[in-house]
């Protein structure tokens, strides 16, 4: 982790600069005991960037990929957001703790140590769809209020289970206390509920002692560039930092694309529709990537029920924006 007075440096650096657009997405990994928009704003001052955000919070706790959105990379964050997740957790059992990691207080004690076979029954159950209560110590709102605060000052309030899909939970290290899982989930999964779900399906408690968040889909086994790494680079100069950037649209690979004339890509820019295109063979409608002469990428676009193509999500003009093939 960067120190203070790396961060404090960094900011002051910043204060002084007048910021700049720069467009691209960053992935990060967030070192542990750093908030996820701590991270985003050292960031945001290291770019000098006018506009940022981040596609979904890591826990203080938790290390690993947080994809960092700047500038016009903002408008496709969203994606990502809706994106499948893959993690690395190591579990404790026998110690139930009020946040689920071990940040929290002392709750509850139960059995200390499960066999594998045990172990990977309780693991099927959790297989595939089902629904899941989020935890009270989380970023979700309830009347405008994160649950986090709620829970800090003692609140207790009801919430509404929300469907998930476990696509792959398995044991990847086994240790009778502590094994080690690996998860692949739909977004909206919480991890440290899950954990308490798996150890009060084997009549015990547990909590979360280690989070990696090792992809956020589509970007699975992409390096990926730490705070002190950053630092390093931004020492070097801008154009260097910007080199670590990938294309807007490397978010938005799982969408076809379409190929646009200089005419069609003037009318989609003005917000018309255009209403007869020749699209890919597989593409049979719904949203797609959207590209301009010379594969500059001009957004998301969508094919309505009259086959006409909508612009939905366009970035600004880019000057030197290139795409991804």
């Amino acid at each position: 982790m960067m120190s203070n007075v790396s961060t404090m440096n960094a900011d002051a650096r910043a204060s002084r600069r007048p910021r700049r657009d720069v467009d691209g997405i960053l992935l990060l990994d967030k070192p542990e005991g750093m908030s996820s928009n701590r991270a985003l704003q050292q960031v945001k001052a290291l770019f000098n960037a006018r506009k940022a955000g981040h596609t979904g919070s890591l826990d203080p706790l938790a290390t690993g990929m947080l994809p960092i959105c700047l500038g016009e990379a903002t408008k496709v964050a969203g994606y990502l957001l809706d994106s499948e997740k893959l993690y690395r957790v190591r579990l404790v059992f026998g110690l139930a703790t009020s946040t689920g990691d071990d940040e929290g207080q002392t709750v509850a004690r139960g059995v200390e140590a499960v066999t594998r076979s045990d172990l990977d029954a309780a693991l099927l159950a959790f297989r595939g769809a089902s629904k899941q209560v989020p935890p009270m110590y989380s970023a979700l709102k309830v009347n405008g209020q994160p649950l986090y605060r709620l829970a800090r000052a003692g609140q207790v309030t009801s919430r509404v289970a929300r469907e998930i899909t476990i696509h792959e939970l398995v044991i990847e290290d086994f240790h009778p206390a502590a094994p080690v899982l690996r998860v692949r989930c739909s977004k909206g999964t919480y991890i440290r509920t899950l954990v308490e779900d798996i150890a009060h399906r084997l009549g015990t408690v547990a909590h979360v002692a280690e989070l990696r968040r090792l992809a956020v889909w589509p970007f699975s086994g992409q390096a990926m560039v730490t705070l002190e790494g950053l630092g390093r680079v931004a020492a070097e100069s801008l154009r260097a930092l910007d080199s670590l950037l990938l294309p807007l649209d490397a978010a938005l690979t799982a969408l076809p694309d379409l190929q646009l004339g200089e005419s069609e890509a003037g009318r989609i820019r003005q917000g018309q529709a255009l209403e007869t295109v020749a699209g890919p063979a597989t593409w049979h409608g719904g949203l797609i990537r959207l590209y301009g002469p010379d594969r500059r990428f001009l957004g998301v676009g969508e094919r309505d029920a009259q086959g006409r193509v909508l612009p939905r999500r366009l970035i600004r003009a880019p000057e030197a924006a290139t795409g991804c093939n």
